[in-house]
């Protein structure tokens, strides 16, 4: 497996306040990766970083060998890298079929609508999360683990080759997480590279099989779900010493 993504030295400030202090690390095509940290550890503000929604101050972003540090959103979503946020965010009082079809205009997203159409193959997508059977209805009316689902189908509508899942887990009951987990290892079964972040540890831990850990905004560590939990860092980041948590 080559190198997907790599991120080097990546520092991000905001006068005062480092988020993200001289990060680095690197996913290899087809992994499936959580990135950890206690609430204000800097993870969504990596997530923005590698999507283009904030620019760093230093270090460097490379995917699949091109460097896009800096890029703005939509260029990097051509290039092959989609995004959700911990915050649902949909076109709401559009059905859910036109929100994927929104996604499918992207670059990417019509190169893979060619042979089917943009409706045919969001309707495809919204068949893959589960969600085809309300494609005519406005995502105002769905509840949170649909408008979850949604938020992925949107991110698939862009054809992605990395799918980055911020919080996916939040909000959601217990019976929605298992549905979201079973969609999200199939999508990567499927082949896609997977890097999402999560604050229910025990789950997180348990459904991928690397950890990057990070505590304001430094690296801690990274490797095996148990060998992470079992950092005596992040013990002290997360709980302040103790058993853990994995």
């Amino acid at each position: 497996m080559g190198t997907i993504l790599e991120v080097k030295n990546l520092t991000k400030k905001y006068g005062g306040l480092t988020a993200v202090n001289d990060f680095s690390f690197e996913i290899k095509r087809g992994e499936f990766i959580g990135l950890i940290g206690p609430n204000g550890a800097g993870k969504t503000t990596v997530f923005n970083l590698i999507s283009g929604f904030e620019k760093p101050n230093s270090g460097s972003i490379r995917f699949d060998g091109m460097n896009i540090t800096g890029l703005r959103p939509y260029k990097i979503v051509n290039k092959g890298i989609a995004r959700t946020f911990q915050l649902v965010r949909s076109f709401k009082f559009l059905t859910l079929l036109q929100n994927v079809s929104v996604a499918c205009q992207s670059k990417r997203g019509r190169e893979a609508s060619k042979s089917a159409g943009i409706d045919a193959h969001a309707s495809s997508i919204l068949a893959a999360v589960g969600l085809v059977d309300k494609a005519r209805i406005p995502p105002v009316v769905l509840p949170h683990g649909d408008l979850r689902k949604l938020q992925i189908g949107k991110a698939l509508g862009t054809n992605p080759e990395l799918l980055l899942l911020d919080e996916p887990f939040s909000g959601l009951t217990h019976e929605e997480q298992q549905t979201l987990t079973d969609l999200i290892l199939k999508l990567h079964d499927d082949g896609l590279t997977i890097f999402m972040t999560g604050h229910v540890l025990r789950e997180l831990m348990n459904l991928v099989p690397r950890v990057i850990a990070m505590h304001q905004g430094k690296f801690i560590v990274d490797g095996p779900p148990k060998e992470v939990a079992n950092n005596k860092i992040v013990l002290e980041a997360y709980l302040g010493g103790g058993e853990a948590f994995a």
